[in-house]
């Protein structure tokens, strides 16, 4: 990953936000909605990916429909925070398919 650019603009912030709504938006699109034209959006998206300011896109899944009728957050505590902890941590909890996401 490269060095983060230090300041976002308000275009950036137009993209990311456009993105965050619409994942899925072609760059025709989204030149238009943030007012440039397609070739500077798409080296400003690039940009964004390659300093890490978009780590990726996702869908949204229907929890519900898959399965998942309620959503439960349990608080687990561990003695320790070191990294072989929270890995030892990691590799057991995905085990389990019903833990979805955990958060620190």
């Amino acid at each position: 990953m490269k060095t983060l650019k230090t300041k976002l603009d308000k275009i950036d912030f137009q993209i990311l936000s456009n993105l965050q709504t619409n994942g899925r938006i072609s760059n025709v699109e989204l030149a238009n909605l943030v007012d440039i034209s397609p070739p500077p959006c798409l080296r400003r998206v690039k940009a964004l990916e390659d300093n890490g300011y978009i780590k990726g896109y996702n869908a949204d899944v229907n929890s519900e429909l898959i399965g998942f009728k309620v959503t439960v957050f349990a608080f687990v505590g561990l003695e320790s925070q070191a990294e072989s902890d929270l890995q030892i941590f990691e590799n057991y909890i995905s085990l389990f398919p019903e833990a979805r996401e955990c958060h620190m």
